[in-house]
């Protein structure tokens, strides 16, 4: 099902035009009242949503928020505050994910940073999240509400005031969670930073939704909202990442879409072009075809995805861009891994690199995964027996006291088999260098 409402306003300049045109009349009987100029459509956002665990998600269009943002309550303790749940890492370093609760009143933000913890080991649950845990940090940003709980809970008469305004039964679909994203984005805004922003509301009944057209200040692609205390919502808030971070494509379709008759789309994971064409052009993911897929299934190209029924295929029968409770395919893990990438980096370290550092001092880093190699070098000539090794000393690596000046570097490579891309590849790479004195 794809919906699309709209709504009317008259702008503030048109109220300020109107005005000014009674007046004008007020001032003699000769003079015509201007015309009102026609009321304009509200904006809208797109939205993603999902009516039960295992089915496959649908479209609509909500009005967009129409008012800036309320200011932060300062004079509500604890309003804004920022909590550091998942440490891995400087900001900069790490993909930087923030979680803004709805529904908790002050005496509940406990509850909301144990529901962060509890939805953020569920979705590390799931590949390619858990092969890559080190490269994220998790904020929880407090945003107190009036109210305890959401609107629509557990039916359309339930109105609670809440921060963010998060509310079941948005344009008339219960399962469809939606919220003020411009108030989301000034709690957003308190953490650090934001690559990823998930809205936990506080609500065990089932529901979310994905804002994938949010342009954001603040730099996040998009906003996945998810109940707090769902045990199933989790996977809305994947599936709206394979979005946000993977570029991904849904892989679903509506019927009433017909036969798609335009050119090869950007996306990753939908293409015009059947499994003999891709493997002649070696375009796609022709380096995918014919193998095992962690979802299920093998690697081909099977019609239906991006909307459209007929003329798109996509790369396996059923993942997590389809339908909920599967894994991402192979191609759209290899797309995760680049996303992961372009926020965070490869190796990082509690010492900030370029420093001088003493020969007993110990240098510390952080691996991506388990499946990037670590070399340690002096002066440029690799130490064999340091590889792999996470911590260590420049004495340890035999930097003699001699008053000569050297250079202890450290390079990582991610080497997973869940890429195949060899232009992706070179870029996971990193390395760090420290003076020694």
């Amino acid at each position: 099902m794809h919906r699309r409402i709209r709504a009317a306003r008259i702008p503030a300049v048109a109220g300020v035009a109107l005005l000014a045109a009674l007046a004008a009349t007020a001032g003699t009987t000769a003079a015509t009242a201007a015309p009102a100029p026609a009321p304009h459509p509200q904006p809208g956002q797109q939205v993603e949503y999902f009516t039960e665990p295992g089915g496959h998600p649908h479209h609509t269009t909500v009005p967009a928020p129409h008012t800036p943002a309320h200011p932060l309550l300062p004079w509500v303790k604890g309003d804004g505050k920022v909590t550091s749940v998942v440490n891995n890492g400087r900001v900069g370093d790490k993909l930087d994910v923030v979680f803004v609760g709805d529904g908790y009143t002050a005496s509940q933000q406990n509850a909301f940073h144990a529901a962060v913890r509890a939805k953020w080991k569920k979705m590390t649950a799931v590949e390619p999240y858990a092969s890559y845990r080190n490269l994220f940090n998790v904020w929880a940003v407090d945003a107190v509400s009036h109210d305890s709980g959401v609107s629509g809970d557990p039916d359309q008469s339930v109105k609670r005031d809440t921060a963010l305004g998060s509310g079941f039964f948005c344009d008339g679909v219960e399962r469809l969670l939606c919220l003020d994203t411009a108030k989301v984005e000034s709690y957003a805004a308190k953490a650090p930073a934001a690559d990823l922003v998930v809205v936990l509301s506080n609500s065990t009944k089932y529901g979310g939704a994905g804002y994938n057209d949010v342009v954001s200040k603040v730099g996040y692609d998009g906003i996945a909202t998810a109940s707090a205390d769902n045990e199933k919502s989790d996977q809305i808030a994947v599936h709206e990442t394979g979005h946000s971070l993977g570029k991904l494509a849904d892989e679903y379709e509506y019927a009433e879409y017909g036969t798609y008759t335009g050119t090869e789309p950007a996306t990753s994971n939908i293409s015009t072009l059947g499994a003999a064409q891709m493997a002649d052009r070696r375009t796609k993911w022709y380096r995918w075809l014919g193998q095992t897929s962690p979802d299920g299934g093998t690697v081909g190209t099977y019609e239906g995805g991006g909307y459209y029924p007929k003329g798109l295929f996509r790369p396996t029968d059923n993942s997590i861009m389809r339908s909920l409770g599967r894994e991402f395919n192979s191609p759209g893990r290899e797309a995760m891994i680049a996303g992961f990438y372009r926020h965070a980096k490869v190796l990082s370290s509690t010492r900030s690199a370029g420093t001088k550092v003493g020969r007993g001092e110990r240098l510390t880093v952080l691996p991506a995964s388990a499946s990037t190699t670590v070399r340690w070098y002096v002066d440029g000539h690799e130490v064999t027996a340091a590889r792999g090794k996470t911590s260590l000393t420049p004495r340890s690596l035999g930097v003699r006291a001699d008053g000569r000046a050297h250079t202890v570097t450290v390079k990582a490579a991610d080497r997973t088999s869940a890429v195949r891309d060899p232009e992706l590849a070179k870029k996971l790479t990193g390395e760090l260098a420290w003076k020694v004195r």
